[in-house]
């Protein structure tokens, strides 16, 4: 029992005194992860509107494939990337294995099909519901998307900030690609699994604190927002 008040006492310390490896490590997590994605939302967003207004012979099939990458094990996809990118793969000359980099790769990966599943479905509704007006306008196809996009802005907030709960969230691809170097690609969420597994357990606890209040910042924002996006 005192060595668990002795932990938290010395986790609130950290995060009070600012430490400076703990601020640099959720630093380093906040900008791979809001770069994550943002790359995810452009990458998926636009998949999931062309999915919503295409109609083409194995539609029906890219999606339950998009479907279906929600559940990537990202271990998984850590291995695949690693293959890639180490020395004897066949972008193992670009050098980015246990860089950051690689990091954000992963959660572009691991966060692109959370934002084509959220973009899909409600762009399909508006699609269905304001398609015959926006035809006889004649616009063209890359507008109407656009135009269906303004329509369905909150959809794209929502997939947005999914897609950084679940990069910043994310430990099992990033620990293979990235190394949990100290102070270079060490997370909040490898941090807190190594910090955990010696034992020590202060800086573990802080980053989780830290964590989860994002995690709860996060979730109160999109519900805000989406709700203000919603009423207007």
């Amino acid at each position: 029992m005192n060595d668990f008040a002795q932990s938290i006492t010395a986790a609130v310390s950290l995060i009070a005194g600012r430490d400076p490896e703990l601020l640099g490590i959720v630093a380093l997590s906040l900008r791979v992860s809001l770069l994550a994605s943002l790359l995810a939302l452009l990458i998926g967003a636009p998949i999931g509107g062309w999915l919503a207004i295409s109609r083409f012979r194995g539609r029906q099939a890219v999606i339950v494939l998009a479907n279906a990458c929600l559940g990537l094990p990202p271990v998984v996809v850590g291995l695949g990337l690693y293959l890639l990118l180490s020395r004897s793969g066949p972008l193992g000359s670009a050098g980015l294995l246990f860089t950051p980099t690689a990091m954000v790769v992963a959660q572009v990966i691991l966060a692109t099909p959370i934002v084509v599943a959220l973009v899909h479905r409600p762009i399909a509704l508006l699609w269905a519901e304001y398609a015959d007006l926006i035809r006889t306008d004649g616009l063209s196809r890359l507008r109407s998307l656009a135009l269906v996009f303004s329509l369905g802005r909150a959809s794209l907030l929502t997939a947005f900030l999914a897609a950084f709960g679940r990069a910043i969230a994310e430990v099992g691809a990033i620990i293979i690609v990235g190394g949990n170097i100290s102070g270079y690609t060490r997370t909040m969420t490898t941090a807190i699994a190594l910090e955990t597994s010696k034992g020590e357990l202060a800086l573990g606890l802080g980053l989780g604190v830290i964590l989860l209040a994002l995690s709860v910042s996060v979730s109160t924002v999109a519900f805000v927002l989406v709700r203000g996006v919603g009423e207007k």
